[in-house]
């Protein structure tokens, strides 16, 4: 083993040690799911153990092509970074996968963390097909048929003119921290090995666009549930990329819980935050349906 990759473990032990300090109990997780999309949710109660446990953030960059998107990554990103920080208090590891900009944080312990991460055997082969600078899953239509939202016009939802798709992130959002003991990448393998490496079988996700990349990224859950892991989605800690001119119609955030059924009837279940922070789930100011929607 290289100096290198021993100073990494030194600094993730200290960290580790440190979060087992401040843990408590165990996580305790509401976890929701549906016999058929739709359908009424059934709800079960699980127990996870932290140190077996991931949280993957995926894509919460620094800027985005659509404003709207832009501005509802910049509203979430504080209650998420509190819901980051409560679950890496009770020793959940932590992942930043901010897709196809992780050279920013090339001379970082947290990248090379991931990079110096010894090599394990997946059980499948990992995805390859190349979308958007990272590999990609692609929908599986014969496991889940399409999403439930139309997003062919990738999903800008500002109203009148839509906004130029271009290059508009750099790193991750800043108002996301990033602390000793965590890990980046954006790379299947990368993920893979270190979750192997601390025999790490849980996996929360959390992040942005859930009918695009928290779905298909190489880190995303159709991947991690292909990997065998348990994976569970922070569905008030998510946001999807549909614009509501396009079918089935409805609004944005109502889009988004369709995407959320979707999610919990054919891949994995979901909870919402306060089962890790104990403070109420996140609504964005805009969601201003009557009573409780959906997601909550």
């Amino acid at each position: 083993m290289n100096t290198q990759r021993i100073a990494i473990l030194l600094s993730v032990s200290f960290a580790i040690m440190a979060n087992s300090m401040l843990a408590a109990n165990d996580l305790t997780l509401n976890l929701r799911s549906r016999a058929t999309a739709g359908s009424d949710p059934s709800v079960r109660r699980v127990t996870w153990e932290p140190s077996r446990t991931a949280m993957i953030i995926c894509d919460m960059w620094d800027d985005h092509w659509c404003k709207s998107a832009a501005s509802r990554v910049n509203e979430m990103a504080p209650a998420l970074n509190d819901a980051v920080n409560a679950a890496r208090r009770q020793g959940v590891f932590i992942i930043h996968a901010p897709s196809s900009v992780v050279s920013f944080y090339a001379d970082s312990a947290q990248r090379k963390l991931a990079q110096t991460a010894p090599f394990a055997q997946p059980p499948i082969e990992l995805a390859t097909a190349s979308r958007w600078g990272t590999a990609w899953c692609w929908t599986d239509a014969d496991h889940e048929g399409v999403l439930p939202i139309d997003d062919s016009d990738m999903g800008c939802s500002c109203e009148a003119k839509k906004c130029e798709i271009r290059e508009a992130w750099s790193r991750q959002n800043e108002l996301i921290q990033i602390a000793d003991g965590d890990a980046i990448t954006d790379n299947a393998q990368e993920a893979f090995n270190l979750l192997a490496e601390r025999n790490i079988d849980n996996v929360i996700l959390c992040g942005v666009h859930l009918n695009m990349c928290v779905l298909g990224r190489p880190v995303g859950i159709r991947q991690m549930v292909k990997l065998g892991k348990h994976v569970a989605l922070m569905r008030d800690l998510t946001d999807t990329m549909y614009n509501p001119e396009r079918p089935p119609g409805v609004d944005h955030f109502t889009g988004t819980d369709l995407v959320i059924d979707h999610v919990e009837k054919f891949w994995c279940p979901s909870f919402v935050s306060t089962d890790i922070t104990g403070t109420p789930a996140f609504v964005f100011a805009e969601d201003t349906r009557p009573g409780d929607s959906q997601r909550h």
